[in-house]
């Protein structure tokens, strides 16, 4: 039976709840805002499934790749409306046009990130771009190996714990199945998120309670409806400086466009508390599916720092890292029609340690989530704590010119 006595021991992949034939198992939100097992003792069997299934249990090896490329997807459009080279979308529409599914995450109706799955080219749009909030992967697991056993392709991407959990349920390869993982810093806590966007948006009306985009409520002139969320926007940015940016409905009649939200993304009060590692769940700071382990066939990522060792290769609308780990991952990467640059491992790790290390677990984390507990405002606890002084600015601005110099 699955029993989490360390929280740095669960990275909330749901394998244990969807591969419990007794039902007894249901993912739980803990104080931080992040979902664990939870066992219902009296109908437990103890089968022990659950702890054949888990992906942190049942540690892997680390596998070294067949082969590393830059890319780019030759749609222009395609690739200025994905966060890195758009090469996820080219993937999925092959997938797609061939009758398959492709499983990814997605806003819901109340702007929370979930797991599902599209089958039409129109559907697709909501999987692409990234987002910064752990998914609810949901009966996703479940649902992949039922298309698997009718015979239909599908495509499964996810971050690398998420692409471990599956692989564990599923407790067999399938010809069948193209299984993606993404290079991941962290997973940021989704009720951080949750109190986030409330806050966000009574900043801009009357009230303080965050409204899903399509509730009806009786005074909607004062209350902004989010429409649209982009956690990287390359339009009026660029894709190494890309925007949060956040879009509503208008408060009034006489304003169609508002934008209630639009900076860099990393000057961005969320996107810093992720950056920082103030947000992220206990098992993001000792990972068990780093360095190939999560037995993906492609892991990919932004390629930063390509302008240094692929110069030619480099573009301002994006540029993804593609890392193969064996010949199916090989053989999609070759046929889908992409602008390829080889490269190398040793130079994808340059701008992209988090393949494989993981991030270290910052010692203001248990006074941010302290706070959070109390109620206390999202976006005042991560400026407070991760406030510098103006000075220690001052001195780290001559450290850098002293550098370069």
């Amino acid at each position: 039976m699955i029993e989490i006595r360390d929280k740095h021991l669960c990275c909330g992949c749901a394998a244990c709840e969807q591969c419990c034939s007794k039902h007894c198992i249901t993912m739980e939100e803990d104080e931080e805002g992040f979902l664990y097992p939870n066992v219902d003792k009296t109908i437990c069997i103890n089968c022990g499934l659950c702890v054949k299934v888990c992906p942190i249990i049942n540690q892997t090896e680390k596998s070294e790749p067949l082969c590393v490329y830059a890319a780019k997807n030759r749609n222009e459009r395609q690739r200025l409306e994905s966060s890195s080279g758009g090469v996820f979308v080219a993937l999925a529409e092959m997938i797609i046009l061939d009758g398959g599914v492709v499983f990814g995450a997605a806003y819901d109706e109340k702007w929370q990130v979930i797991h599902k799955y599209v089958d039409t080219i129109d559907d697709l749009s909501s999987l692409m771009r990234s987002k910064y909030v752990q998914s609810r992967i949901g009966s996703t697991y479940m649902q992949c190996e039922q298309f698997l056993k009718k015979g239909r392709s599908v495509m499964f991407t996810g971050t690398s714990c998420q692409i471990k959990g599956l692989k564990h349920y599923l407790r067999k390869e399938y010809d069948n199945l193209f299984t993606i993982d993404v290079i991941c810093h962290g997973a940021p806590s989704p009720g951080v998120w949750r109190k986030y966007l409330s806050e966000e948006i009574s900043r801009y009306s009357a009230r303080s309670t965050i409204i899903g985009k399509n509730t009806l409520f009786s005074s909607s002139k004062l209350m902004p409806i989010i429409t649209s969320i982009n956690c990287r926007e390359k339009n009026g940015f660029s894709w190494e400086k890309s925007g949060f940016v956040l879009r509503c409905t208008p408060i009034s009649r006489f304003n169609k466009n508002l934008v209630l939200f639009s900076d860099i993304f990393y000057k961005n009060p969320f996107m810093n508390g992720f950056l920082s590692n103030l947000i992220l769940r206990p098992s993001c700071y000792c990972c068990p599916a780093k360095s190939g382990r999560s037995g993906s066939d492609l892991t990919l990522a932004d390629y930063w720092g390509v302008s240094k060792v692929h110069s030619d290769f480099y573009d301002t609308k994006g540029v993804s890292l593609v890392i193969v780990h064996n010949l199916k991952g090989k053989e999609r990467i070759k046929k889908v029609g992409l602008d390829l640059c080889k490269s190398s491992l040793d130079y994808a790790l340059l701008g992209n340690p988090s393949y494989s290390c993981s991030v270290n677990e910052p010692s203001k984390r248990a006074a941010f989530f302290e706070a959070f507990s109390l109620g206390n405002s999202v976006i005042s606890t991560i400026d407070r704590l991760l406030y510098i002084p103006l000075y220690v600015r001052i001195m780290n601005k001559f450290k850098r010119l002293f550098y370069l110099l």
